[in-house]
């Protein structure tokens, strides 16, 4: 089969004007809530785009941890590909496919850390296990093979039998703060529905149609 003929009818809803909630932050937790009640996988999981200082874009998939008026929550390794090119632009976008729903949500801001303490919140939640990988990986550092990543648990295991592991100085919390929404809707013809949400200078919302 030719890439081609790869072609999907998007049917399964509609949205409009009237459907828009007054902010961003309402309609992404109505839509986030109706992934959740579709028992979609991983309905947390984002896209998220970063830049480099020479311009080059990369992208990785990470989980939301939290959302509200104050910004959407993701945890990762600060001395990452990812935590070097959010702190040295500040930058950041992120994209939500939920396929099943033919939905797509995409969000462009800046970002700041989020406290120690509510990264340590975060972290004590966490399995055993995944504890103990934010000790054991030099996150986006070149390795020889997969047995380094083994050792290095093993390692931490041993040191870690008899207590808690404590949060690693390395690892915490960032806080997208929006400056716009993009709620996409999948419709027949390829004639979708596209609302963006953009902030103003007052720090008010307003919502405008997109052409498909």
């Amino acid at each position: 089969m030719h890439l081609s003929d790869l072609r999907q009818s998007y049917s399964k809803g509609s949205f409009s004007e009237e459907d828009l909630l007054p902010t961003p932050f309402e309609q992404f937790e109505q839509w986030f809530q109706q992934a959740l009640d579709s028992q979609l996988e991983e309905p947390n999981a984002m896209c998220l785009a970063t830049v480099a200082s020479d311009g080059q874009p990369s992208t990785r998939i990470v989980l939301l941890k939290g959302f509200s008026e104050q910004g959407l929550v993701f945890y990762t390794n600060y001395e990452s590909r990812k935590a070097r090119e959010l702190e040295a632009t500040g930058k950041v976008a992120a994209n939500f496919l939920w396929l099943p729903l033919q939905r797509q949500v995409n969000v462009t801001g800046h970002v700041e850390r989020v406290s120690k303490a509510k990264s340590l919140k975060y972290f004590l939640s966490r399995p055993f296990g995944s504890q103990l990988g934010a000790w054991s990986s030099p996150q986006s550092k070149v390795i020889t093979s997969r047995s380094v990543l083994e050792m290095k648990l093993d390692q931490m295991k041993r040191k870690f039998a008899e207590g808690k592991v404590p949060l690693p100085d390395h690892w915490g919390g960032y806080r997208i703060i929006p400056d716009s929404f993009e709620f996409w809707q999948g419709r027949p013809n390829r004639l979708h529905d596209r609302f963006v949400y953009r902030r103003g200078d007052d720090g008010s919302w307003q919502a405008e149609r997109l052409a498909p």
